[in-house]
């Protein structure tokens, strides 16, 4: 084991964590005007494309469970859910578990608006250039999940 191998002082990975969140920024902020400029010819919005993916992924959910887990407010992942209602990508569910909060289930105009997304995005992702290897990748998601923990109690609402 070498120096570089080792745990850094606080200190430094204060520094060094500040380094990847200025890149975590400016990699946020570029994508969404890549998203924005599609919204143009898709009609999806940010939020509401946040919305189909979770539905498209993890089946139907409640407004507050995907707040929770967009770290969004529910006031404003229910004006997306009413977009995506409105455009036939969603509908509502009776909740077996809670009466008064429905489910959320993506529709197949839905699913197939939101696929479409994906492959377009998966289409760029591919591109990303650098030879990354499947060890880069494990240990830039390692080093973001880690981060993230350090934020584990802020609340959205």
């Amino acid at each position: 084991m070498n120096d570089i191998d080792g745990p850094l002082p606080p200190d430094e990975l204060g520094h060094r964590v500040s380094e990847v969140f200025d890149l975590i920024g400016a990699l946020y902020r570029r994508g969404l005007r890549k998203l924005e400029q599609a919204e143009a010819v898709e009609g999806v919005s940010v939020g509401v494309r946040s919305v189909l993916v979770l539905l498209h992924r993890y089946g139907p959910m409640t407004v507050p469970q995907m707040g929770r887990m967009m770290t969004l407010t529910r006031q404003f992942v229910q004006r997306m859910v009413n977009d995506a209602l409105a455009r036939g990508w969603a509908e509502s569910i009776p909740n077996p578990a809670h009466q008064r909060s429905s489910l959320i289930r993506i529709t197949d105009e839905g699913r197939a608006v939101i696929t479409a997304i994906l492959d377009r995005e998966h289409a760029l992702n591919r591109q990303v250039g650098g030879e990354l290897t499947e060890a880069e990748l494990k240990a830039c998601a390692r080093v973001l999940k880690e981060m993230l923990k350090t934020f584990d109690h802020v609340d959205a609402d």
